[in-house]
């Protein structure tokens, strides 16, 4: 039996580029729907709009789901769309911006059948504005509250690489 669609819908941010960043989440399928988010202390824009993809894909349940990603970040809908990923991959990623995700996302992406939707961003789209204020509370809205969050060692050696 076919199982329906699943619609996933991401965002990313960061106070600063770097500074404290989150990333937001909603997930909907056949009536049902989920909200993710995460914080980073030191992060950027970029990999939290990337890794709110991979948060997404990972929290699918079963194998060769029909995923339609929608997403703001022009990085991350072009790199698939465009190609760009892939020739990251055949060679090794060497000039390739957040290469850990990007290596975490690609069993993810191939585990299912993805295609990935560009919206302009804080432009009334509902879950777009959704994603948004999940990301912003997980991120600078946590730091700035105290709440000390978890540093994005990705980020922390690709800036010391």
């Amino acid at each position: 039996m076919e199982k329906p669609p699943i619609y996933l819908y991401t965002d990313g941010a960061s106070s600063g580029n770097p500074g404290p960043g989150g990333y937001g989440v909603v997930l909907k399928c056949a009536g049902h729907e989920l909200e993710l988010s995460g914080g980073f202390a030191r992060t950027t824009n970029n990999r939290m709009e990337l890794l709110a993809v991979i948060a997404g894909l990972e929290a699918i349940r079963w194998k060769n789901a029909e995923v339609h990603v929608v997403s703001d970040s022009s990085y991350v809908v072009n790199a698939i769309n465009k190609g760009w990923l892939f020739n990251w991959e055949k060679k090794g990623f060497a000039k390739a911006k957040n290469p850990d995700l990007w290596q975490r996302f690609l069993p993810l992406y191939r585990s299912h059948r993805v295609s990935f939707h560009w919206i302009k961003g804080h432009a009334g789209h509902p879950e777009n504005e959704r994603c948004d204020a999940l990301a912003v509370a997980a991120g600078a809205g946590n730091a700035a509250k105290g709440i000390v969050l978890p540093e994005d060692t990705g980020y922390i050696l690709q800036a010391e690489g």
